[in-house]
C-alpha cells in the first residue's frame, strides 16, 4: 500500500511533482545542483588539507588528522590513493576525511580532480535518486502513521548505537591482544 501511494504521490500535479524533482525542478536541473554542491564541498575540504599541511599546525582540523581513525585513511590514500577518493563518495563521514587527508598528503591536483569528479557524480546520482526517495518516504510515512515513522527511527538508531558498540569494542579487544603481546614481548 506504502509504494502505491508513493507513485501516486509521484505522479500528482501531471508530473511536475515527483520523487525525482524538487518543487517541480526537473531531475537534471536537482542532479547539477547536488553535484556543484558537493564539488565545491569537497574541493574546499581538500584545500583546507592543504593549508593544514603548510603550517597550521595547531588547528582543530590538524588534531584531527593526527586521529587514529585519520591516520587510518591517510595509510588508505598512501596506498590507494585517488581511486579511495571516489568509493569515499559512498559512504558518510568518510568522505571529509579522506578529502582532507588527499590535501594533507598533497595528492596532486590533477588526478585528485579527476577522482573527486567521478566522485561527485556517484554521489549526486545517490543523493539525487535515492536520498530524495527516502525524504519523500519519511514524509509520507509521518502523513500516513507518524509513530511508525517514529519506530523506524528508533530502529535506525539503535542500530547504529549497536553498530558503534560493536566496533568499540573490536578495537578495544585489538588493543589489548597487542597491550599483550607487546608485555610478553618484553618480558621475553
Amino acid at each position: 500500500m506504502l509504494v502505491a501511494l508513493t507513485v501516486a504521490a509521484a505522479a500528482d500535479d501531471a508530473g511536475r511533482h515527483g520523487v525525482f524533482t524538487l518543487d517541480g525542478f526537473p531531475f537534471w536541473a536537482v542532479y547539477v545542483v547536488a553535484f556543484c554542491i558537493v564539488m565545491a564541498r569537497a574541493q574546499a575540504t581538500y584545500w583546507l588539507g592543504r593549508g593544514v599541511a603548510r603550517g597550521m599546525g595547531g588547528t582543530r582540523v590538524a588534531r584531527l588528522l593526527a586521529s587514529p581513525r585519520a591516520v587510518e585513511v591517510i595509510d588508505r590514500i598512501h596506498r590507494w590513493g585517488p581511486p579511495a577518493v571516489t568509493v569515499s563518495f559512498l559512504t558518510v563521514g568518510v568522505q571529509t576525511v579522506v578529502n582532507l587527508a588527499a590535501g594533507y598528503l598533497r595528492m596532486p591536483f590533477g588526478r585528485y580532480l579527476v577522482a573527486l569528479t567521478f566522485g561527485c557524480l556517484i554521489w549526486a546520482a545517490v543523493w539525487t535518486t535515492v536520498g530524495t526517495a527516502v525524504v519523500y518516504g519519511a514524509i509520507l510515512l509521518f502523513l500516513l502513521h507518524p509513530a511508525a515513522l517514529a519506530a523506524a527511527a528508533a530502529l535506525v538508531a539503535g542500530l547504529a548505537a549497536w553498530l558503534v558498540r560493536r566496533r568499540r569494542a573490536r578495537v578495544r579487544a585489538a588493543e589489548s591482544a597487542a597491550d599483550a603481546a607487546e608485555a610478553a614481548t618484553e618480558q621475553a
